[in-house]
């Protein structure tokens, strides 16, 4: 089966054009190579909770995205609000993804534990937080990659309890 993954970058200087977007396209090579999905939707928004909520509830609600990845913004910065808005778009959570994405990203450095992201469900649609940077990206799919197609089948409701 091929998911569908909706790609959603928020960064106020990526937003505006003043920065390339390089951790959108790691993910897009993790996702079609080792996930084996399609990416249906990509967007990038700046550091604005409600412009990411929006975003988020489209590619749940009308491009029925099986997963999406968002990256950037789950720092401590004053600006890193995408946590607070996929808390507010999720329905339940599904906390074990960041968990374990960030204990990947401590075991390289000490700056994993101040990354802020959230994992959640909305409807069908999983929902992960990733960090802004290309080689974070990386080490927090490479983490749970083996797990998000048991995870995916099971939201869609065609797989048992683990």
């Amino acid at each position: 089966m091929r998911w569908k993954v909706g790609l959603l970058t928020a960064s106020d200087q990526g937003s505006r054009g003043e920065r390339e977007d390089t951790s959108s396209q790691v993910i897009r090579e993790l996702v079609e190579e080792e996930l084996q999905g399609e990416i249906i939707e990509y967007r990038i928004v700046p550091d604005e909770k409600d412009e990411i909520i929006a975003a988020l509830i489209e590619m749940t609600d009308y491009y029925k995205a099986d997963l999406i990845l968002t990256t950037g913004g789950i720092g401590m910065g004053l600006r890193d609000v995408t946590p607070e808005a996929t808390l507010e778009v999720v329905d339940r959570l599904a906390p074990g993804f960041a968990e374990a994405m960030r204990a990947a990203l401590m075991q390289k450095t000490g700056l994993g534990m101040m990354t802020r992201g959230v994992s959640g469900i909305r409807d069908r649609t999983l929902l992960l937080n990733l960090p802004g940077d290309p080689k974070g990206v990386h080490e927090c799919l490479a983490a749970v990659m083996d797990q998000l197609p048991i995870a995916l089948t099971m939201i869609r409701g065609k797989g048992g309890e683990p």
